[in-house]
């Protein structure tokens, strides 16, 4: 079996794979048709089911587990797979969902033990107690769930993983500029992205919340400071920083941020944020591309495709 990331046009599948998302739609012609996500360890693909039914439609479900007949095609410079026949899996066919799902290169614990040395080196007391308070408040959920649906860090472990990484930039940061405070940046990055364990479903077939959509992580996440810091009884201009840092860590309104910086910790959170996100992008394109080719599109990145060099490790 070739993981999804390996598939290239041209390719037969005889595969299982868990519907991540499906969606319906209704052809020129006025036939229904699927587009279903399916995905395994290393990724996800579009796919196309154009001969479908009713109950079709209500079998088809995310987190279901499928076994799929199809072929890969090349659609707009991005692979899609064509369905020609489906079954759902059966107890005999001895698959879990947790086979399907990707995860961090670290364990939820080695990340766990790698940000809590970062803590440490957060000397502000007021920020310090309450990135404590909220990390201790969502431990399950910030060290198991995706940092996204899709896009960066789409996978088990995400979120803290990009925080994790986030940080070792920081640290190198931190470290060429002291002017810069290594306290309000250490403790937003940690928190920039803590909205999204109540915006996002899980780490399984991801979705976005009721409250996601309606509110987004960011407000979500200031919100949880301004709570913790009543909770504590910790005032101070330190807490107003903080949340300025979380609302204007997309930098730019456009991006979603309901603020622009206006601290430097602010404009190089957004910087941070949006390098370990593209690299993020680049690592997943990379590893679906041959030597002296392109990759698909990269939706996150204005849709160029990027060339993998032959004469470069």
């Amino acid at each position: 079996m070739r993981n999804v990331e390996k598939l290239n046009a041209g390719d037969s599948v005889d595969h299982f794979f868990l519907i991540h998302k499906a969606t319906q739609g209704v052809t020129a012609q006025g036939k229904d048709y699927m587009t279903l996500y399916l995905q395994d360890k290393s990724g996800d693909i579009e796919a196309k089911l154009w001969t479908v039914t009713k109950e079709d439609m209500k079998l088809l479900e995310p987190e279901k587990i499928i076994h799929v007949l199809g072929d890969v095609i090349n659609y707009r410079g991005r692979k899609q797979m064509k369905i020609n026949k489906f079954r759902l899996a059966t107890p005999e066919d001895n698959m879990k969902t947790q086979d399907f799902v990707g995860g961090a290169p670290l364990t939820p614990d080695q990340i766990q033990e790698e940000i809590s040395h970062y803590m440490l080196e957060i000397e502000n007391a007021n920020l310090q107690r309450i990135t404590r308070h909220l990390i201790r408040k969502y431990q399950d959920a910030f060290f198991t769930f995706p940092a996204a649906s899709s896009h960066h860090h789409n996978f088990a472990s995400g979120l803290s993983y990009h925080v994790l990484t986030m940080l070792q930039v920081a640290k190198s940061i931190c470290d060429i500029y002291p002017l810069l405070n290594r306290s309000l940046l250490y403790s937003s990055i940690i928190l920039h992205d803590l909205g999204k364990v109540r915006e996002l479903s899980g780490p399984v077939a991801t979705t976005y919340t009721v409250e996601g959509n309606l509110l987004g992580h960011i407000s979500i996440a200031s919100e949880e400071v301004s709570e913790a810091a009543k909770e504590l009884n910790i005032e101070g201009e330190e807490i107003m920083l903080l949340k300025h840092m979380i609302l204007a860590h997309h930098g730019k309104m456009e991006f979603g941020s309901p603020k622009l910086p206006h601290i430097k910790e602010a404009e190089i959170l957004f910087f941070i944020d949006n390098i370990d996100a593209k690299m993020n992008m680049f690592e997943k394109a990379y590893n679906k591309t041959e030597k002296g080719q392109f990759t698909e599109r990269i939706f996150g990145l204005d849709g160029r495709q990027f060339y993998k060099p032959t004469a470069l490790d």
